[in-house]
């Protein structure tokens, strides 16, 4: 079986000769009008053309047979190598040295044109291999995008990237079919560190050339520098990720201990007190010290129900059993329970009655208003307002909670429903910062929205709750009978 390159260059050598052929035979026939030195130049013309579009070999092949040909056929005597007159020989002279010189000229411009449009081909693959690269951290896409350009650029058979390492993988193309004999050519991926892996090329149609092999071990390179730098992304990422989670271990630590000795102990006094001989069983004191343990448990379950509802918020399993609810039936229940908490301060309802139904967990609204309340208590001075109001906006229930207490900076306005985020009064209230944090997570899992804002004499709690569920619109209170 012949090689494919030959049969391409003797199909160049003989295009060569054959243009020759036909400017001889056109020259020929005007042979009589023009002069011996016009055609000697008219026969630099095609050389020109054949060294430019087929190289230096056919080109200087070329000026040997034109050569020939000028002397045969239009040097007297005619159809003979012989030449009688010194002129003659000049010419022939002349127009050989010419004819190789334009040759090679030519040829030597031609190569230099192909070796800079292989280097700007080159670079340009490179710059688009870099740019693909660019700012990955994943190791499967930067193997992908290393295994398409060597196989766009090899036009090989197939190609397989093996990564070695902690997360070992391999990638091919195309995946469907892999070639069971050894590949043609294997280079490493070699980073600073040691061998990342290797690329297996297989191209069974022509050889590597050098300056493919050149190119496809720059691609290695490049694609060690991008795999060695996803790693130390994450490398990066884990240590900030175990940094962040050692910190807030820390603060849950140190929050949640500081908040449950302080229930624990007055429980722990309360029943000590009980149990000694100190207390008569018909002592005053006596539902004193009950209440005392009863308030404090009811502290000790909510702090532990937030750390629950954190953690489900966290893993995304907190969903909303939503029946059609009253919403001054919630409020009323939770303000009962808080009533022992909040008598320092004047609660004051705007919640109308008429208020359409709403599609709530019961139990997770109670947590919200909960925690509203509870935050208004702790900021908000003593004998202050604290205001809770609700009505219809458009096709939602819009809620406030507002209270007397400090404002909050613009910038602050979002973080403080984050995780363990305090501004004021950080030093003389307890809390382990999960409320806010909770109530967001549990509006927005009711596909609401809450928000703080500032009003002129102190903070307010917002939110808004879609009245239209699965499509459904609210249905009609019950009407009492002394009203109908």
């Amino acid at each position: 079986m012949r090689n494919p390159s030959f049969i391409s260059r003797s199909s160049q050598y003989l295009l060569a000769f054959g243009l020759i052929a036909l400017v001889t035979a056109i020259l020929f026939t005007l042979r009589d009008a023009l002069d011996t030195t016009l055609v000697a130049l008219l026969y630099l013309m095609p050389l020109g053309l054949i060294t430019a579009y087929w190289g230096l070999g056919p080109g200087i092949t070329s000026a040997l047979a034109t050569f020939l040909t000028f002397n045969y056929f239009f040097i007297q005597p005619y159809y003979t190598f012989a030449v009688h007159r010194p002129t003659d020989v000049v010419i022939l002279v002349i127009f050989l040295i010419v004819a190789i010189v334009i040759s090679q000229l030519v040829g030597r411009m031609q190569a230099g044109l192909t070796a800079a449009t292989a280097r700007e081909r080159e670079a340009t693959q490179l710059y688009e291999l870099s740019a693909a690269l660019a700012g990955l951290h994943d190791g499967q896409t930067i193997a992908e995008i290393l295994a398409k350009q060597v196989q766009d650029v090899s036009q090989g058979e197939a190609v397989e990237l093996n990564i070695t390492g902690a997360q070992s993988f391999a990638f091919r193309l195309p995946e469907s079919h892999q070639p069971v004999r050894p590949p043609e050519w294997v280079v490493p991926i070699q980073a600073a560190r040691g061998v990342l892996g290797e690329i297996r090329l297989w191209r069974a149609a022509s050889a590597i050339t050098s300056s493919e092999k050149r190119l496809l071990q720059t691609f290695a390179s490049q694609g060690a520098l991008a795999l060695e730098r996803a790693r130390l992304a994450q490398a990066e990422s884990r240590a900030r990720v175990l940094e962040e989670s050692d910190r807030l271990k820390s603060a849950i630590l140190s929050s949640v201990s500081h908040e449950l000795r302080t229930p624990l102990s007055t429980i722990k006094a309360a029943a000590s007190s009980l149990r000694s001989n100190d207390v008569s069983w018909d002592s005053a004191a006596r539902p004193e010290l009950i209440a005392a343990i009863d308030d404090e448990a009811d502290h000790l379950n909510m702090l532990v129900g937030n750390l629950l509802d954190m953690s489900r918020i966290e893993s995304g399993v907190l969903k909303p059993k939503r029946e059609w609810n009253i919403l001054p039936e919630i409020v009323g229940s939770v303000l009962a329970r808080m009533k022992h908490l909040a008598e320092e301060h004047r609660i004051e309802v705007d919640v109308p009655e008429s208020l359409p139904l709403m599609p709530v967990d019961y139990v997770q609204m109670e947590q919200v208003f909960t925690n509203l309340v509870s935050n208004s208590v702790k900021y908000a001075p003593e004998k202050s307002v604290i205001l809770v109001r609700a009505f219809v906006e458009d096709e939602s229930i819009h809620v406030v909670v507002s209270n007397q207490g400090p404002q909050v900076p613009q910038e602050h306005l979002e973080r403080i429903f984050d995780k363990f985020f305090r501004l004021t009064a950080a030093d003389r209230v307890t809390g382990t910062g999960l409320g806010l944090s909770i109530c967001k997570g549990i509006i927005e899992a009711h596909g609401g929205r809450l928000w703080a804002e500032n009003v002129p004499d102190g903070l307010a709690f917002n939110f808004t709750l879609p009245l239209i569920w699965e499509g459904i619109s609210p249905p009609n209170l019950p009407m009492d009978s002394e009203t109908e």
